[in-house]
């Protein structure tokens, strides 16, 4: 089974932010934790819209 989400960026290391991809959507999620708290959130760009990839064999696919 292929995983959903990949993980293209990590900075830290007791606090840690990453940028999260969702392989099915494109859509880019920044987690960050630090000790035993994290939280998730879309990455939205100026517009205010999620940040969303083109990711091979999803370029037909629209985004809402």
């Amino acid at each position: 089974m292929e995983k959903r989400f990949e993980k293209v960026y990590s900075q830290g290391g007791l606090t840690v932010t990453e940028v999260w991809v969702d392989k099915a959507t494109g859509v880019n999620y920044m987690f960050h934790a630090a000790g035993y708290a994290g939280g998730l959130t879309p990455l939205l760009g100026p517009d205010g819209k999620p940040i969303v990839w083109s990711l091979p064999g999803n370029e037909n696919k629209e985004t809402e």
